[in-house]
């Protein structure tokens, strides 16, 4: 990449991480850049200081020509894939930072953060009253009575979110384990992760991959956030097979299979949004809930190399589960398709020819 102006117009000392976030300013519709941070935060990276991430991805770039980003610590590593998937799926944005002044990158850096905040504050409001549906045993009443508009008697307060939202690895049906985490006298890490993780609530200490983030709730709530803001599944799906209505964001932004920072920011509005906090918005000062903790403790998983088979096996389930039109979604071949006996046929010859050339 071309940085020979980047010198001129950018600040000459990198700021903090850009992967945190950033003070949370009030939403503007009146530029693309805050559209494109609306489906960058959902889809890439969510919890961003984009005006920082903007400054130390020019920077990084200059320092590049001597040094290799390998050279580089890991959390570097990561928030220069963050700016590259950026300016990737921006096009003409390098060239608009080079050349702008400093001012011009703090704003461009500062819609694309509004565009972020305000989808997180959207999905947060409408999904607060939603999720009471899809967390209701079928048939039977919640008693008592979870509020709809108000998240104050949720979290631990309430034997049914409490039981969500207990840590794998402790018993909720231990007296003293509720009263503690009631209490606050047993705090919760955003390393932490909940039961709700995980399929049928069912947590294996021997096998903490078993059924982790392939719980029906997570599912339900994805299908309501794509269907809201990509427009690829009815809102009437949501508890049924999605299905297509039109294009709508997804495809205007080239979007047709589950992103692996999408099923973390699914996971992060069900902890935050809806079962955890009374807050209406993200914080860096949340300790309650530690979001921040929570998301990149997922991504720290799902970007480890030694996790990568049940990684992709992850996510092959989730386009199964959102976009099953998606050759991403990997379907099995029919055991009696044709399609399948010209592979066996195929599979059968190169065997024979392997024989007779050994």
């Amino acid at each position: 990449m071309n940085t020979e102006n980047a010198a001129s117009s950018i600040p000459s000392k990198r700021t903090t991480s850009a992967l945190q976030m950033g003070p949370r300013k009030k939403a503007s519709t009146s530029d693309p850049l805050i559209s494109h941070g609306r489906h960058f935060g959902r889809t890439v990276f969510a919890l961003c200081n984009f005006p920082s991430l903007l400054t130390n991805g020019i920077l990084r770039l200059e320092q590049m020509e001597d040094a290799p980003l390998e050279d580089f610590s890991a959390d570097e590593r990561r928030e220069h894939r963050v700016f590259e998937h950026l300016l990737e799926s921006y096009p003409g944005l390098l060239e608009r930072l080079q050349n702008g002044s400093e001012e011009e990158l703090i704003h461009v850096g500062e819609l694309i953060g509004k565009g972020a905040a305000g989808a997180r504050g959207d999905d947060t409001k409408t999904l607060k009253s939603a999720v009471i549906d899809w967390i209701s045993p079928k048939g039977i009443a919640i008693q008592p009575p979870l509020h709809r508009n108000s998240k104050i008697d949720r979290r631990f307060n309430h034997e049914l979110t409490g039981s969500l939202l207990c840590p794998t690895g402790l018993d909720w049906k231990d007296p003293e384990t509720r009263e503690n985490l009631r209490s606050g006298e047993m705090s919760v890490c955003g390393d932490q992760w909940p039961v709700f993780l995980y399929a049928n609530h069912t947590y294996d200490a021997d096998d903490p991959w078993c059924g982790l983030l392939r719980n029906c709730l997570l599912v339900s709530v994805s299908r309501h956030t794509y269907s809201m803001l990509f427009l690829t599944t009815s809102p009437s799906s949501v508890d049924k097979e999605p299905k297509a209505t039109r294009s709508g964001n997804a495809r205007l932004h080239g979007m047709n299979t589950v992103t692996l920072t999408s099923i973390s920011y699914i996971a992060t509005q069900v902890g935050f949004s809806m079962l955890l906090n009374s807050s209406s918005v993200f914080s860096r000062t949340d300790t309650t809930t530690d979001s921040e903790t929570f998301y990149h403790s997922l991504l720290d998983l799902f970007e480890d190399p030694d996790e990568c088979n049940e990684v992709d096996e992850l996510l092959t389930w989730w386009n199964r589960q959102v976009f099953p039109t998606s050759s991403a979604a990997k379907r099995p071949i029919s055991a009696n398709s044709a399609l399948a006996k010209i592979r066996l046929k195929r599979l059968a010859v190169k065997q024979t020819a392997d024989l007779n050339s050994s």
